[in-house]
């Protein structure tokens, strides 16, 4: 058998099928099986895309080194949906074939000196194992290694090692019948008291064997050296069994009767849409636009359940790690073991285990953030995608997908439905819901017939402040009072982490600068650190200017540490929980601050957008907007979009439940139509408004977009490189489609690169796939002159 394999290089010159011979010994490869091969001098791992009995290669073929796992761990869905996608954004197929698989399933290659003649074996040099050359910097060692090497006392290999690895936990089984442990018991002496309550436990529980040694320590009260002890004796024998790593563990057990909400008629009418498509399995996609609080949630669930009476499986998307801690409370409650979870919040064991459990069909529901697009999961009946107009569902970096557009093709693929779902949908999504191509379903009102809370705009610029740091306007706190008096919750929004955003020295005007970005650094207090969000480069915050000395510098600017910090000042009585970037690193930060939020063990939530969407606290009346102006004016024609859903998303986490809720929104533009229909929650007027926005400078959902970038650490490089891409784009594409640029990015020096970019807008361009393809291909060969060329099919950023 010939087997088709993807190699683990990402380049043109490796971006295609390579076929080696399956050993009789190998039987068990399969379509989508990770294996380990001789690629050169060197040992790769490649995955199996395809098998045939024939090759048209006439030379000998390599053999196959091995099969990694037992069980394939792409399905024939993924490699096909690989293969599709790479034709889409502009990526290697490797590429995408390992961001299908959790990180530790990802090889680890090393390069290592091992001797090759018996007088080279007996080098103390090598001390019995191989060199691992890595580690080898010593400029004597390297000039040693080299005269081994020319010698032929020494050669390199490259070993490829599998990371993944399976959680173990000691079991004992019983080799010996009942009656044998009732003798040992009566031979034993009275003081081995140890030892009497181990075969007394054995006695007692003999049909329930194997068992796991936590199990037996616990219940029979001993220790490991007893269970030690009696494997000597051959009382017991201890095995190895895998268990899995439990990512739900502090999650609550769900109750068998749950409580079952009643949907009310808008529910129940959308639901009564959407239970065809998954009864005749039609790949239909549907748009659910309910406004917030309307029981988008419940409709997921009970179409969920559904799904899983007719023997199918579901897929569910959230936008962020944020949403899926109350999210999975809500699946699990209602589907308990069944469901998994997929999020770069887990530790790699536990995403290799449920990503295992999944693969294995364990579990019928599958609950994640936008990688679990690519969930193993089979037999799939619907897929759901929540808060679907958020930008996060979009890759950034190679290979740049939307999960949105990986979910179409599942859904074709399985014959099953798809459901998006938001208060505030994309202009795309809801522009193809308007011309038909999604199916529009409604949902007006919230759930419990409550009314909308009330939004109030403040004015900054003419704004009286409660603090001296001009971030809380004395109605925000006057309200905030109000609230804590009634023993309510709030919830703060600053769409910025930091306590400044720059330091500016008010006698020569120097402003502290990233060294590898063209941008300020952000002052953090509470690391005593001045930061540089893109790059990650920290240094000390300084006291004088580190231009001309003088002490006269200022931190300018507000971020959530410094709101927190004015908080404590206005208000002492209140317990704050800050919820950022900064706050929520280690593992498990999510959950345990929104639990605690949630306990009632805080007053007031503060945070940047990740607490704006999905969060359900039936105690929150008030929702303040520190500054609504943050995502403004940034340079992208979807900047009035995201304010808005940011805006009204937020605004819907008040008044949830019984209590009225109340809007306070802060901004310097309270004129800007994002913010005016934000404050009236006003979709729809805000969707024709912006669509014609859109018509006029020609942008999405009218023009399709791909944004080239060229980036080099040599500035003239990069603008060389750009106008011969324009120039080329020029001589092969239509007189109507757009091309702006190239011009230097917004932000035009990142990590020691500057970036110039070519926007090409277009309606239709049969050639254009073929065109972007060649420039990838083009950019492997430039890319030793230190150029590199990245291409984003409809962007998301054009910064």
């Amino acid at each position: 058998m010939i087997a088709q394999i993807i190699v683990d290089i990402a380049a043109k010159q490796t971006d295609r099928i390579f076929e080696y011979h399956v050993p009789d010994e190998l039987d068990e490869v399969e379509i989508g099986s990770r294996v380990f091969v001789p690629f050169g001098s060197r040992k790769l791992q490649g995955f199996v895309v395809g098998l045939s009995e024939k090759s048209q290669y006439q030379g000998q073929l390599k053999d196959l080194l091995l099969v990694v796992d037992e069980m394939p761990p792409l399905t024939n869905e993924l490699v096909d949906l690989s293969k599709a996608l790479a034709k889409r954004v502009f990526s290697y197929r490797i590429s995408i074939l390992k961001t299908m698989l959790p990180r530790v399933m990802r090889a680890n290659y090393r390069k290592v000196l091992t001797p090759v003649s018996d007088q080279a074996k007996a080098l103390p040099f090598f001390q019995g194992d191989p060199i691992d050359l890595t580690k080898v910097t010593d400029n004597r060692e390297i000039a040693y290694i080299r005269k081994l090497l020319r010698n032929d006392e020494a050669k390199v290999e490259y070993i490829v090692e599998n990371r993944a690895k399976v959680k173990t936990e000691n079991v004992y089984s019983l080799p010996l019948a009942q009656k044998d442990y009732l003798a040992f018991y009566e031979e034993l002496r009275s003081n081995a008291v140890k030892q009497k309550q181990l075969l007394t436990f054995v006695i007692q529980h003999y049909d329930e064997f194997p068992l796991k040694q936590t199990l037996i320590e616990k219940q029979a009260e001993i220790n490991t050296a007893t269970l030690t002890s009696a494997v000597n004796k051959g009382w017991l024998r201890k095995d190895q069994a895998e268990i899995y790593r439990d990512p739900l563990a502090g999650f609550a057990t769900p109750t068998k009767n749950h409580h079952q909400v009643v949907l009310n008629d808008k529910q129940t009418a959308a639901l009564a849409q959407i239970t065809p498509a998954i009864e005749n399995k039609k790949a239909q996609t549907f748009l659910l636009e309910g406004i917030t609080g309307s029981g988008k949630t419940e409709v997921y669930l009970n179409a969920i359940s559904k799904t899983l009476a007719l023997g199918k499986n579901a897929l569910m998307l959230v936008p962020e790690i944020s949403l899926t801690p109350q999210m999975v409370e809500q699946v699990k409650d209602r589907f308990g073991d069944q469901i998994a979870v997929l999020h770069s919040g887990l530790s790699e064991g536990e995403l290799y285990d449920e990503w295992r459990r999944i693969r294995r069909g364990e579990v019928r529901v599958v609950v994640g953030a936008r990688s679990a697009v690519f969930a193993p999961l089979t037999n799939i009946g619907l897929i759901v995608i929540d808060e679907e107009h958020e930008s996060s569902y979009k890759q950034e970096d190679n290979p740049r997908y939307h999960a949105r557009d990986v979910a179409i093709w599942r859904s074709k693929y399985n014959s099953c439905p798809l459901v998006l779902g938001s208060a505030t949908p994309s202009l795309s999504s809801r522009a193809r819901a308007q011309k038909g191509v999604y199916q529009l379903l409604l949902l007006p009102q919230r759930a419990n017939n409550k009314k909308l809370p009330e939004v109030h705009l403040v004015d900054l610029k003419q704004a009286d402040f409660a603090g001296n740091q001009l971030d809380l306007s004395v109605q925000l706190v006057k309200a905030i009072e109000d609230r804590l008096a009634r023993h309510e919750q709030i919830i703060l929004m600053l769409n910025r982490r930091g306590f400044a955003n720059f330091m500016l020295c008010r006698e020569c005007g120097y402003v502290m600068k990233c060294p590898n970005c063209d941008l300020s650094l952000t002052m953090h207090k509470d690391t005593h650190q001045m930061q540089c969000h893109y790059c990650g480069y920290s240094t000390s915050i300084p006291r004088e200017c580190p231009n001309c000395k003088s002490s006269r510098i200022r931190f300018l600017g507000t971020g959530t540490q410094k709101v927190l910090e004015e908080l404590n000042e206005l208000l002492p009585e209140a317990k704050v929980l800050r919820m950022d970037v900064d706050t929520t690193r280690r593992k498990g930060a999510y959950k345990k601050i929104l639990d605690a939020f949630g306990n009632h063990e805080a007053d007031i939530l503060l945070g940047t957008q990740m607490i704006a969407k999905g969060l359900d606290f039936p105690n929150v009346t008030l929702v303040g907007v520190v500054n609504a102006d943050t995502g403004l004016w940034v340079p992208d024609y979807n900047a009035s979009e995201r304010t808005f859903e940011l805006l009204t998303q937020v605004a819907g986490r008040a008044g949830r439940a019984e209590k009225t809720g109340e809007v306070i929104i802060q901004t310097f533009n309270p004129d800007h139509y994002a913010i005016k229909l934000a404050k009236k929650q006003d979709y729809e007027h805000f969707y024709a408004y912006e669509m014609r926005v859109r018509h006029a400078g020609s942008y999405p959902p009218y023009f399709y977009t791909v944004l080239i970038s060229v980036a080099s650490k040599n500035e003239q490089n990069a603008a060389r490189e750009a106008f011969r891409i324009k120039k080329q784009l020029q001589s092969h594409l239509h007189s109507e489609t757009i091309i702006l640029g190239p011009t230097p990015s917004a932000i035009s020096r990142l990590k020691n690169q500057y970036y110039y970019q070519i926007l090409v807008k277009y309606k239709k361009e049969d050639n254009l796939n073929n065109l972007l393809h060649q420039i990838q291909d083009s950019a492997q060969k430039v890319k030793k002159y230190g150029l590199n060329i990245y291409i984003d099919n409809e962007p998301e950023r054009i910064m």
